[in-house]
């Protein structure tokens, strides 16, 4: 008679093993090893959901959706994203109002890649166990409540691209481990309570573009290792306590670079600081990459360069514990962590109660510029407070033009702030792709899945009478051709303060990522694409220039190579068509200096003060002349080049002659036709387009 599972494993120490024990051993492990896997590791997921749930949604009235039985990838679970195993993938619950903590649980999800709860009530601390989502590329964890300090072991998530600790209570040191993290591009920490100096290590982060240091209490220097980061765009280190000599070499950020309010912060060429006193010089603590002090007088007392990151290496005599050590260990976690649970619930019910207060108190408040002190930036207690929903424009009333009248064609473009926000992850700054005095472009990821790029302009930018502002928008939502960038819809927030405009977005980027290219440092465009490139613009420029039954004729005024995006196919699609239209005069005009200073102002606007049809030719003809060249800057001595069709001297060299003359000839005579000094030796945009048309084929 064969031994039960119970005696085999529990009764005898000794048990005899007979054929039928064997045999069961064996379908126990067949079963455990093909099936048990996907039951448990399924189970494990859902069990870590149904924590989150009741430690991020106390009442349970927000992720209601997450039920114990459900399928977290079924499409039922609200903000829950799944791979293709069929694993959670991604949680996105911003601003969803959530008022809890965050579980230890969410550890449990291996295969999260991206976790956003920004924009919500979390308060509690950090979990260090969200250092096991070793996948985890996006944390959004800023605008919320949390405390304590930042857990050293994030800097075991090697996968982390973002990290946005931003507008919390956080506290302590910036951990030095954070170093580590290879792949990191954004790391945001303003607005907490952090202090300590700032780690040498974040200078060893090759990729790192963005760091947000702003509003809280660093001191010390800045590391000179951070002036070394190639990729490095924005640091922002205002109202801190810093000092010492900003490394010049940080210089290049330009407007990139904010330092103010630091008082013993000094550096020579930045606007917003005060330059260095020859005490400051001989005294100051200047940390090298090599975190040395180079100061030739320094006071002994000055805290000393924080040590290097020393990995310790376990050997059997220092790192192993006994196995009764372990029982006893894990025996008072499990005693810490019930008695963690239930203070954690009486903690999570008193704050839910004083939350529901505020949130009664506050619902009335505006939302205060990002510029001001800590003390007065009140955030709302929730996003979906001062949510608006854009049924209509701002500030007109719902459904209606500024005379009155039914407007039905607008309303299939509106789209709402919640949209908006949620497709950029709150207007994240790791989202920016690029900013200007009056606007700022982000990129975002519809709920469909879809690529935009929201165009963020501020209401005082546009055009203050109602009338022309709808005239405008209607203008700009009918344009549609295969050479312009579609505008799929608008949304107007009075509490915002701001207009968005939301467009198809160009995988390829912008025509001036493809010039002045060096060897092997980007993608050449070869000759096919720089022809079908040049045509593709001058039917985009046609169709605006057209007079239509649809539409007026309308002036560009702003063509340049940052404005002409391309599709996956390399396709040239014209960007911000119809903008002007919105924007105020004064707006426009400030504008302009940009364009003049690239090249592209017609020199007849100097004197009429006007744009035409024949300025934007001038454009496209100074765009004709950086394809064929490959360079930004065309300066005298190309165009003398191009005039003489002297092609060694104007055709792009990284081409090495794999071009067409009597194309290049063409191009070359159309390109100077168009910028000629009058006005009226320019060709029309129908001439220029007849003359495309009729290209030589390669010779």
């Amino acid at each position: 008679m064969g031994v039960s599972l119970f005696q085999l494993l529990f009764e005898n120490p000794y048990p005899k093993i007979t054929m039928n024990s064997l045999h069961l051993l064996l379908f126990l492990f067949l079963f455990f090893a093909f099936v048990s896997p996907q039951t448990v590791l399924g189970n494990a997921e859902l069990r870590a959901l149904m924590d989150l749930k009741s430690s991020m949604d106390p009442e349970g009235k927000i992720l209601s959706s997450w039920i114990s039985d459900g399928d977290p990838c079924g499409g039922l679970f609200e903000g829950i994203a799944c791979n293709e195993h069929r694993k959670v993938a991604n949680i996105s619950l911003q601003g969803k109002g959530l008022s809890g903590w965050l579980s230890p649980a969410v550890a449990e999800l291996r295969c999260l890649t991206g976790l956003y709860l920004h924009y919500n009530n979390l308060s509690g601390e950090i979990p260090p166990h969200i250092s096991n989502l070793t996948d985890l590329v996006d944390l959004y964890l800023d605008v919320n409540s949390l405390s304590g300090t930042i857990p050293t072991e994030v800097g075991n998530m090697v996968s982390l691209q973002v990290l946005q600790l931003g507008d919390n209570q956080l506290v302590g040191n910036i951990p030095t481990q954070m170093g580590s993290l290879k792949q990191l591009s954004t790391l945001a920490l303003q607005y907490n309570k952090l202090s300590g100096q700032i780690p040498l290590g974040l200078g060893n982060l090759e990729k790192l573009s963005r760091l947000n240091l702003s509003f809280n209490n660093f001191s010390g220097a800045i590391p000179a290792t951070l002036a070394h980061v190639a990729h490095l765009e924005v640091l922002d280190i205002q109202n801190n306590s810093l000092s010492g000599i900003v490394p010049s070499a940080l210089k290049r950020l330009g407007e990139g670079f904010q330092g103010v309010n630091n008082p013993g912060l000094c550096g020579d060429g930045f606007s917003t600081l005060g330059a260095c006193n020859k005490d400051q010089d001989l005294n100051v603590n200047h940390i090298d990459a090599s975190g040395q002090d180079q100061a030739k007088n320094s006071n002994p007392t000055k805290t000393l360069p924080e040590p290097a990151h020393i990995k310790l290496h376990c050997n059997q005599t220092h790192c192993s514990k006994s196995r009764r050590f372990s029982q006893t260990v894990f025996t008072a976690s499990a005693i810490a962590i019930i008695l963690t649970i239930i203070g954690a619930g009486i903690y999570t019910y008193v704050r839910y109660r004083r939350q529901k207060q505020r949130i009664a108190s506050n619902s009335s408040e505006g939302k205060l510029s990002p510029e001001q002190p800590k003390e007065l930036y009140k955030k709302s207690p929730s996003a979906l407070v001062n949510l608006e929903y854009c049924n209509g424009w701002y500030p007109m009333p719902d459904g209606q033009d500024a005379g009155g009248e039914s407007n039905e064609y607008l309303n299939e473009y509106r789209f709402n702030v919640d949209e908006v926000e949620s497709a950029t992850q709150y207007l994240s700054e790791a989202n920016l792709l690029s900013k200007s005095k009056f606007s700022a472009v982000y990129k975002g990821v519809m709920r469909d899945g879809s690529l935009v790029a929201i165009r963020s302009i501020n209401v005082t930018c546009c055009k203050t009478e109602e009338a022309e502002f709808v005239k405008g928008l209607s203008l700009v939502t009918s344009l549609r051709h295969e050479n312009l960038v579609r505008l799929r819809g608008f949304c107007c927030s009075k509490g915002r303060g701001e207009c968005f405009l939301i467009y198809d977005f160009a995988t390829m980027g912008n025509l001036s990522q493809y010039l002045d290219i060096e060897d092997g440092s980007g993608h050449l465009l070869d000759w096919s694409q720089r022809v079908s490139i040049i045509k593709g613009i001058a039917k985009g420029i046609g169709y605006l220039h057209s007079n239509e039954a649809s539409k007026p004729t309308i002036v560009h005024q702003n063509i340049s190579v940052e404005n002409v995006h391309l599709d996956h196919q390399f396709t040239p699609l014209i960007m911000d068509a119809g903008l002007p239209k919105l924007l105020a005069d004064d707006v426009v005009f400030s504008a302009l200096k940009v364009s003049a200073a690239m090249g592209y102002l017609a020199p007849e606007y100097i004197t009429t003060g006007r744009f035409t049809e024949k300025s934007d030719i001038y454009a496209f003809g100074v765009i004709v002349l950086q394809v064929l060249s490959g360079k930004t800057a065309i300066g005298g001595s190309i165009r003398i080049a191009f005039e003489s069709s002297r092609f060694d001297d104007s055709i792009d060299t990284n081409l090495r002659e794999r071009y067409s003359k009597s194309e290049a000839a063409a191009l070359s005579k159309l390109g100077v036709q168009c910028i000629h000094e009058v006005p009226d030796q320019r060709p029309t945009m129908v001439d220029v387009i007849q003359e495309l048309s009729v290209l030589p084929t390669h010779s």
